[in-house]
């Protein structure tokens, strides 16, 4: 399955609270329940004004039907092509 890094846009996502970005969490896995496995959810990162989180998925759509089910911001959804880390330099 294809792996995607979706960035959304959310002004002031790095001051949500810890109930926050549990409400968020929430109304994510509720969504992916029902979407049959054609999306899963890795992990995020939250920064000052985005967050970007990264997702397994059968294609972009299915993302995008995520998002919008989700009534999350998906302003660039990205194909990741490769993934190295520092033992990809030894």
């Amino acid at each position: 399955m294809p792996k995607y890094v979706i960035e959304r846009e959310l002004p002031g996502a790095g001051q949500l609270s810890a109930d926050e970005l549990h409400a968020i969490s929430v109304k994510s896995n509720e969504v992916l329940a029902g979407m049959d496995g054609r999306a899963k959810w890795q992990q995020s990162y939250v920064t000052d004004d985005k967050i970007y989180c990264v997702y397994f998925a059968d294609n972009p759509q299915a993302v995008l039907e995520h998002a919008a089910a989700g009534g999350f911001p998906a302003n660039k959804v990205s194909l990741v092509a490769s993934v190295i880390d520092p033992g990809s330099g030894e």
